[in-house]
């Protein structure tokens, strides 16, 4: 009997202290049990909002596969948030088949690559080789499987060029320029000194203004923008638009068995290049979800770009003249290099947490 007390009595004071040390254990610490911290909170409520009330697939999903419940361009939002208020990162980004490193990087391009560097000393300037391009998509998409899905299946070297762009400066910001381009002044002189950069998320130049009956057979758009050199804070929408768009087109043609040379329905031109990059600048000034746009105010269009020799801001985004990006092509009004506008020169060498901001356009 005492025996068996003894083991009763050992149990009820094991329980005790069980009890005890559990109760002692504050509820509210890291790695607590019931913790939950702030971020993880929030993160929480962010995936709810992205989670689709239904669980039937839209056509669209049906169409591109399983990636996810939520629509592309709402999980690229969550992916890569857009704060206006946050400063241009320091990057320059330009592609090229070689690093300057490599003996077999081009020495035609060696004074224009250095350009960068030397007007930008206090900026990272990197120059991504063809062998490391794709490696870097998949890092930086890697919670987006059918974007890097659709960088991967694209067949030509100037439609991963073209992608590359907007998926770089969509995931990390700064200015993206075309390896073959001699940067003339440094970037913080692309905008005027009254301008608050604090409201500027987007820079973009005018590639061409052809103010002639036939500009259609010369330019894909009557005002077409720029994509040689873009500059962005990262997550701007423009270039979610943009992603978003690529992505879509490329495993639609994909899944069609059309995403081929000869094969494709879309031209590089209305694919990745610049009449598909024009469209969605001008969808952004047409937006009413980042526009306040009154009833009865018509589109912006070409007509409100044409002629323009100076800054053009339209909500957060700053439109350069012709003469930034392209000065010394004696046409459409562009002035020469040593214009005070003239910012970057295009040699045509190589080959290849402000989310929604109601504002009034003008």
């Amino acid at each position: 009997m005492p025996t068996f007390r003894k083991f009763l009595l050992a149990a009820i004071c094991l329980v005790a202290f069980i009890f005890l040390i559990r109760s002692s254990r504050p509820a509210d610490v890291p790695g607590a049990p019931g913790y939950k911290p702030v971020q993880e909170i929030f993160d929480e409520e962010q995936e709810s909002l992205l989670r689709p009330k239904k669980k039937t697939k839209t056509r669209q999903q049906q169409a591109l596969g399983t990636y996810g419940t939520a629509p592309l361009r709402d999980r690229l939002r969550y992916q890569f948030p857009y704060d206006l208020r946050s400063r241009f990162p320091a990057y320059i980004w330009q592609t090229w088949k070689y690093a300057p490193s490599s003996a077999w990087f081009d020495e035609n391009l060696r004074a224009a690559e250095a350009s960068w560097t030397e007007l930008h000393p206090g900026f990272t300037h990197e120059v991504i080789g063809d062998d490391t391009q794709r490696h870097l998509i998949q890092y930086l998409y890697g919670s987006l499987p059918d974007v890097f899905e659709a960088y991967d299946a694209l067949p030509l070297a100037v439609m991963k060029a073209d992608f590359f762009r907007y998926l770089v400066l969509l995931a990390r910001g700064g200015i993206y320029s075309d390896i073959d381009t001699i940067a003339l002044k440094p970037a913080p002189y692309w905008l005027p000194d009254e301008l608050d950069r604090s409201k500027v998320g987007f820079i973009v130049g005018i590639e061409a203004d052809p103010d002639r009956p036939d500009w259609h057979d010369w330019y894909s758009r009557r005002i077409q923008f720029c994509q040689w050199t873009i500059g962005a804070k990262p997550g701007h929408p423009i270039l979610r638009d943009m992603v978003a768009y690529i992505t879509e087109e490329a495993i639609r043609m994909k899944r069609a068995g059309i995403l081929k040379v000869g094969k494709m329905d879309k031209t590089v031109m209305e694919f990745t290049g610049p009449g598909a990059w024009t469209d969605a600048v001008f969808r952004y000034f047409n937006n009413p979800e980042y526009f306040r746009i009154l009833p009865g105010e018509k589109n912006v269009t070409y007509e409100d770009f044409s002629g323009q020799t100076t800054h053009r801001k339209m909500g957060d985004a700053v439109v350069l003249p012709i003469t930034s990006f392209s000065p010394g092509v004696g046409q459409m009004g562009a002035m020469d290099t040593d214009h005070p506008m003239a910012f970057v020169k295009h040699n045509f060498d190589g080959t290849n947490t402000l989310e929604i901001h109601i504002t009034t356009r003008r």
